[in-house]
């Protein structure tokens, strides 16, 4: 049965240097031979996938499918390491030679068919191909740890350095002139100006036009990772997870104090979006654009010492992140939902129910804490806007969020102004 052939042609993952020939040259070379020796090529097909791992390699697959469709029986390729350089795909080719189904292998120098001495040589040679693969991942490993234990960085520089363009300065990390400034104050204005990470997105975004060297924005989540760094202070950890510290020999950007303190707010930040709730956020929406209106906490030193926290309610900006709405404090907020109660029929809402329930918790505190024997506080004493007033100003997080909840009414923040947008029946 005359042998047709396939010839299979895949890129080589050697340096330059060292690799022997393109894709191209390979199929001229193979052509050349087959047109020498009168073998018939019904197919060629060409890859760039690497070798060294089984089933990484679709047209291989598509091969060795082909193959056992009877559609060819034979391999032209310029050299057994072609084919394979793992001992998976190896042993597919041995297996189809074995069976028959595949007649013969020829490379450039070299043929291959169903015979026990030329399977062997076979299998030496792609042995040989997965050793030199082993090997230069051992070797590559151990360039990697003396690197690192020279406190060189093996990899892409983080934004704030370059890397060193020089042969001589392998692995060696310098200063961005252009965007390391701007790194030391995000860890700045996080540290001591409190600033949220979405916050310096946007001052970066749409105040700075900030870039990295590859002409892209900062996306949110690369903010939290700058942020939690220490390579910016001088260490780094290879490979990562792996618990080995090392020092580098890079120039810092900020100094260990400064990213601590980074790393403490940020613990609280994150303690405040998974642990707080806060009390007027679910029922109002950004008049401007529509989007929900989210809440912060902001601390102030004062001069004596100590601190006052304040929390800002503003559009969250996820419709428009140009959005220009102001920010309104929680005083000046609970100010305006007071007036505007004076607008909805509480009584139609469900508050009476929950002030009949307080009233009974208050009257059973006096007889059994207080020991009081006056007759009991109606609901008829006590206007319930009153009732509501006060669970906005003096109430609990919790209470606030119970209110609201009875509230059929949809609220919108403009420029510092609360309105009411919905009122149900």
């Amino acid at each position: 049965m005359p042998v047709k052939y396939c010839l299979y042609a895949r890129k080589s993952t050697e340096s330059e240097e060292r690799q022997v020939l393109s894709i191209d040259s390979q199929i001229k070379e193979m052509l050349q031979l087959a047109e020498r020796e009168n073998l018939e090529v019904v197919t060629v097909k060409r890859e760039s996938h690497s070798a060294k791992e089984t089933n990484q390699r679709p047209v291989f697959n598509e091969i060795i499918e082909e193959l056992r469709q009877g559609k060819y029986n034979g391999i032209l390729t310029w050299a057994p390491d072609r084919i394979s350089r793992n001992a998976g795909d190896l042993g597919k080719v041995v297996d189809l030679m074995d069976a028959g189904i595949l007649q013969e292998i020829r490379t450039y120098g070299q043929r291959f068919t169903n015979s026990p001495n030329e399977k062997f040589l076979l299998m030496i040679l792609g042995s040989q191909a997965k050793l030199e693969n082993d090997n230069k991942s051992v070797n590559v490993k151990r360039g990697l740890r003396m690197r690192v234990e020279m406190g060189l960085w093996p990899g892409v520089a983080p934004v704030g350095y370059l890397n060193a363009k020089q042969m001589d300065m392998k692995c060696h990390v310098l200063i961005d002139p252009l965007r390391a400034p701007v790194i030391k104050q995000i860890f700045e204005k996080m540290a001591y100006e409190q600033w949220s990470g979405r916050k310096i997105h946007q001052w970066l975004k749409f105040e700075l036009n900030f870039k990295t060297v590859g002409n892209h924005h900062l996306a949110l989540s690369n903010i939290y990772k700058i942020l939690q760094t220490p390579f910016y202070y001088g260490t780094f950890e290879f490979p990562k997870g792996s618990g080995n510290w090392y020092q580098g020999k890079h120039e810092a950007i900020i100094n260990k104090e400064l990213f601590d303190k980074v790393n403490i707010q940020l613990k609280r930040d994150h303690l405040v979006r998974t642990n707080h709730e806060f009390a007027f956020t679910r029922l109002m929406v950004c008049g401007l654009c529509g989007s929900s209106i989210s809440a912060e906490e902001k601390y102030k030193l004062l001069k004596n010492g100590t601190t006052n926290k304040y929390i800002y309610y503003g559009c969250c900006r996820s419709r428009d992140r140009m959005c220009h709405n102001l920010y309104l404090r929680e005083e000046e907020l609970i100010e305006q939902l007071s007036q505007l109660l004076d607008q909805i029929d509480l009584n139609q809402i469900g508050v009476q129910h929950k002030f009949t329930e307080e009233l009974k918790r208050h009257n059973r505190f006096q007889r059994a804490v207080l020991g009081m024997n006056q007759p009991n506080m109606t609901y008829d004493n006590i206007d319930l806007k009153t009732y509501a007033k006060y669970i906005l100003k003096a109430g609990t997080n919790e209470e606030k969020r119970e209110l609201l909840g009875c509230f059929q009414t949809k609220f919108k923040v403009t420029k510092k102004v609360i309105e009411l947008i919905q009122v149900c029946p």
